[in-house]
C-alpha cells in the first residue's frame, strides 16, 4: 500500500505541468450558468469535464441532460463491495465576470503571475474539480484505487442548483455511497489545513412596501402620506435589538447551541476580530449578537442581513418625490435545526405585528435551504484530517462555514450520507469578484492530500 501511495504521489508531482495546462484550458471556457448567451459554453464545459474523466481512467462517464444545464457522472467501482464508496461532488459553472473594468487580466484568458493563476472560476471551483480528478488519475495510472469512487459534477451551483435535487432523487441508486466528498469549501490560509464540518442554511426573501398608487410630490404630500421608504427602513431597523439579536418571533427556538468543547475548538482558529477587519476592510467590526465571539457568530449563529434596498429617485441631482414603493432583499443564514419555511412564517409574524396600516406589504420567497452538520469524528472526516496533516505537517483546523452549500444538505436528506467538506481555496482568492485566482502551490498540495485521503479510507 505504501508503494502504491508513493507511486501515485510521484505521478502527481511529475505531471504538474500538464495538470496546470488543463486547468488553464478549463478556465478559458466561459461557463456562466446564469447567462442564456453562454448555453453553448455550458455544454462545452460539461463535455470537457467528461473527456477529462475518461482520460483519467474513470469509467461509465455520462452527460445527463436536465431542464437546465447538464450533470456529468463517472465512476471507478473496482475495489469490491467491502470497500467504501466515495461520491465526489463538483461544479463546472462560474459566476459572471462583471465588472470587467476591475480585472487586471482577461477573466477567460487564464494568466499566471508568480504562484497565482488568475481566471474566473480558477478557485470556485475548477481547480478543486481537477484536484480530485487528478488524484484519481494518479492512483489509477500507477495501480488500483483502494476505494470505489463516483463523480457528480453539475453546472448550476452558481444559480442555486435548481435541478440537482430532482436529479439526485431520480438517480439514488446510481449515486449511492458511504462518504460524500465536497471540495467546495476551502482553507483559512496557505499553512492552515482546514475541514468544514458545518454549513449554514439560507432563507432569502423580497419585502415589498406599497404606499400611494404612484410617486407623489413630497412638498404636497409629505407629512400626510406615510412614506414607504421610511416604513421599510423602520421595519428593517427593528429586525435586530440592541444586543444584536434577531427579533423575528421564535427565530432562535430551534437553534442547536454549541457545546463548550466545540467553542474551544473554534477558538483555535486564526480568525479573530482583527483578522475579520483586515479581510473585510471594514472600519470596525460590529459586535453582533451579544455573548458570542466573532468566529462563533461567523458560522455557529444565525443571522439576518439586508442584501439590497431600492426606493424612489436614485439618479443624479435632486427630485422631490415621495415614492410609492420600496423594496428590500433580506437573507437569513440558518444553523441546525432551523427550517426555512418556519423562518418565512416568523418573518410574516414580525410584519403582521409591526407594519403600519398606512401601507400594504408583500413578501416573496426567493430561495431557501437547511443547514448541515457533519460528524467531526466520522471515518471520512478523520481520513481527510490525517491526509491534510500528512501534507501540511500541521494539525488540521475544524471550522463552521458562514455560507451555504445546498448539495451537502441534499446528500444528507436524500442519500443519508454525511459530507467531508474541504478544499484548497484561500480567503484572498477573490471568489466571485474581479481578479479571481488560485494559489498553485496550495492546489498541488491539495491533489497530494486527496491521494492520501483515498488511501487512508482503505
Amino acid at each position: 500500500m505504501n508503494d502504491s501511495r508513493n507511486q501515485a504521489l510521484r505521478y502527481a508531482n511529475q505531471h504538474q505541468a500538464r495538470f496546470l495546462q488543463e486547468l488553464q484550458e478549463f478556465c478559458a471556457i466561459p461557463s456562466i450558468s446564469t447567462d442564456p448567451a453562454h448555453k453553448a459554453d455550458m455544454q462545452k464545459a460539461a463535455e470537457w469535464v467528461a473527456e477529462k474523466l475518461r482520460r483519467a481512467g474513470v469509467n461509465n462517464v455520462q452527460i445527463f441532460p436536465t431542464p437546465g444545464h447538464p450533470v456529468v457522472y463517472g465512476d471507478v467501482l473496482n475495489a469490491g463491495s467491502q470497500a467504501p464508496t466515495v461520491l465526489v461532488y463538483g461544479h463546472y459553472d462560474v459566476q459572471p465576470a462583471e465588472p470587467l473594468d476591475k480585472w487586471s487580466t482577461d477573466p477567460f484568458r487564464p494568466e499566471i503571475k508568480g504562484d497565482q493563476l488568475f481566471a474566473r472560476g480558477a478557485t470556485d471551483m475548477k481547480a478543486q474539480d481537477l484536484a480530485a480528478i487528478n488524484a484519481v488519475e494518479a492512483i489509477l495510472s500507477t495501480g488500483n484505487l483502494p476505494v470505489n469512487v463516483k463523480f457528480l459534477i453539475e453546472g448550476e451551483e452558481e444559480i442555486g442548483s435548481p435541478h440537482l435535487d430532482p436529479f439526485i432523487r431520480q438517480h439514488k441508486d446510481l449515486l449511492a455511497c458511504d462518504i460524500f466528498l465536497n471540495p467546495d469549501t476551502g482553507m483559512l490560509a496557505q499553512d492552515v489545513p482546514t475541514i468544514t464540518y458545518a454549513l449554514r442554511g439560507l432563507a432569502y426573501f423580497e419585502l415589498h412596501i406599497q404606499g400611494p398608487k404612484s410617486d407623489l410630490h413630497s412638498g404636497v404630500f409629505g407629512g400626510v402620506v406615510h412614506n414607504p421608504a421610511q416604513v421599510l427602513c423602520e421595519l428593517i431597523a427593528g429586525m435586530h435589538d440592541r444586543d444584536g439579536r434577531v427579533t423575528l418571533p421564535g427565530f432562535y427556538d430551534s437553534v442547536i447551541e454549541m457545546d463548550e468543547a466545540e467553542r474551544q475548538e473554534l477558538a483555535r482558529l486564526p480568525l479573530n476580530e482583527a483578522e475579520f477587519q483586515r479581510l473585510s476592510g471594514a472600519p470596525q467590526i460590529w459586535s453582533g449578537e451579544k455573548g458570542y465571539t466573532a468566529i462563533e457568530r461567523y458560522g455557529g449563529r444565525p443571522t439576518l442581513e439586508i442584501n439590497g434596498i431600492y426606493s424612489g429617485f436614485t439618479g443624479e441631482g435632486a427630485k422631490t418625490v415621495l415614492p410609492a414603493h420600496a423594496m428590500a432583499k433580506i437573507s437569513m443564514r440558518l444553523v441546525p435545526d432551523q427550517d426555512p419555511d418556519e423562518v418565512h412564517r416568523q418573518l410574516l409574524a414580525y410584519l403582521e405585528q409591526n407594519a403600519p396600516p398606512t401601507v400594504r406589504w408583500e413578501v416573496n420567497v426567493l430561495t431557501g435551504g437547511k443547514a448541515s452538520l457533519s460528524d467531526r469524528f466520522s471515518p471520512g472526516v478523520q481520513a481527510m484530517s490525517k491526509a491534510l496533516e500528512t501534507v501540511w505537517e500541521k494539525r488540521t483546523m475544524f471550522k463552521r462555514e458562514g455560507g451555504s452549500v445546498p448539495v451537502v444538505t441534499q446528500m444528507q436528506q436524500i442519500l443519508g450520507v454525511d459530507a467531508v467538506n474541504t478544499g484548497f481555496s484561500l480567503p484572498g482568492d477573490n471568489m466571485h469578484g474581479p481578479d479571481e485566482k488560485t494559489h498553485l502551490p496550495t492546489w498541488y498540495k491539495g491533489t497530494q492530500a486527496l491521494i492520501h485521503f483515498f488511501f487512508n479510507l482503505s
